[in-house]
């Protein structure tokens, strides 16, 4: 039986609730906003299956990707649309033209994030661009498993601590499956999350609105310079509606600022089990950062996506006539982008962003205040050495 009494040990990733015969184990939120199991232990029959599909408490083996290759989708209007350079679009494509079947995350009617899958190109879309928030994985495992059992090819895409939780789920390997990671920071508590869109909507609109389009990576300023936007619609009379678009640059944008700070990731992503592609994961995708240092003659500012093969190559040739490739060094990659192997580093000031956030208080005045006292705190010490060394 599952006992975390500790929360950096869980990643929240639902193998456990999935695997339980006797669905006795339920997800719920934390009052930091993530959630994590609690097991009925009336009902539990002590089988282990919740502590052998764990990822924490087996993680995967240190590899290194076979291949590295920075990569862009020829469809410009795709690339557009997408985070980096729209290489997800060309490898979900491939499995829906055979017929198969593309998990991954997606906003829902309310703007949270939840794991789905489509069968069909159109629904692709929902799936395509960065969620800065850890998504709801609901039954996803279980359904992937009953379409991998009835030979459908499957590509399930989603943070590493969620693919290494359905690789531990599945307890074998399939070949008609193709599991797809992504570099990641760490997830953003989904609480956060909700509290930053309820007050925004307020900040920006008078009257009631309602949230139509979220973007996470808006390229409008150049792919560098990405930005965060919202666009609302309110109601003025007769049933017409305005418009409100609010884009922030990442650096303004406070949700953003909190997350790249590391102010409010869920504490496993301080001690990731993943790392060094441990997830187990076919294919790893990111953003090519350090793009005008690796490659400076293809850097157009529009983005570029970085391709790990880490299993096989029997994939790439497949999708060469859909993009533009060029063979990387592994280094030059992890120079730009360490997140593959190391871990954020907690905010100096996480606890005390956490004790005031759901005070009542506004969200941007918590973590304005948060960031502020970690700049104060480091010109403190920075005066203190200064003075020791005097």
């Amino acid at each position: 039986m599952l006992d975390i009494k500790i929360k950096s040990d869980c990643c929240g990733c639902s193998a456990c609730i999935q695997i339980c015969p006797k669905q006795c184990i339920s997800m719920n939120e934390d009052n930091e906003g993530f959630l994590y199991p609690e097991i009925e232990k009336d009902i539990c029959i002590n089988c282990g299956l919740c502590e052998k599909v764990c990822p924490e408490l087996y993680p995967g083996i240190m590899r290194k990707p076979l291949k590295v290759f920075a990569i862009k989708n020829k469809d410009e209007e795709i690339r557009k649309k997408s985070s980096s350079g729209g290489i997800f679009t060309v490898l979900a494509e491939t499995v829906i033209r055979e017929g198969g079947v593309v998990f991954g995350a997606k906003f829902n009617e309310n703007w949270e994030v939840v794991h789905d899958y489509t069968v069909t190109k159109d629904g692709l879309a929902a799936f395509r661009g960065s969620k800065y928030v850890q998504s709801r994985m609901g039954d996803c495992f279980s359904k992937a498993k009953s379409f991998l059992d009835q030979g459908k090819k499957v590509l399930f895409s989603g943070t590493p601590c969620q693919i290494a939780g359905l690789k531990r789920f599945l307890r074998k390997e399939y070949n008609n499956l193709l599991t797809v990671d992504f570099i990641c920071h760490g997830v953003p508590s989904p609480k956060v999350w909700r509290m930053y869109l309820d007050e925004t909507v307020v900040r920006q609109c008078e009257k009631k609105a309602f949230i139509e389009e979220v973007s996470f990576r808006d390229k409008r300023l150049g792919w560098k310079k990405f930005s965060v936007s919202l666009l609302f619609s309110t109601t003025i009379g007769n049933g017409a509606k305005n418009s409100v678009l609010v884009s922030e640059p990442f650096t303004e944008n406070l949700f953003m600022r909190g997350f790249l700070y590391d102010v409010y990731l869920r504490p496993s992503c301080y001690q990731c089990p993943t790392k060094c592609l441990r997830s187990g994961s076919e294919v790893m995708i990111g953003d090519l950062w350090g793009m005008n240092e690796i490659l400076p003659q293809l850097d157009d500012d529009k983005g570029y996506s970085v391709l790990m093969l880490n299993n096989t190559d029997k994939l790439f040739p497949f999708i060469l006539q859909d993009v533009e490739y060029s063979e990387l060094n592994y280094n030059d990659v992890f120079r730009y982008n360490p997140s593959i192997e190391i871990s954020s580093k907690p905010h100096p000031n996480r606890s005390y962003f956490f004790e005031h956030f759901d005070n009542g208080q506004s969200l941007y005045v918590i973590i304005n205040r948060t960031l502020r006292k970690g700049r104060y705190m480091r010109f403190v010490k920075r005066l203190v050495r200064k003075i020791i060394h005097l």
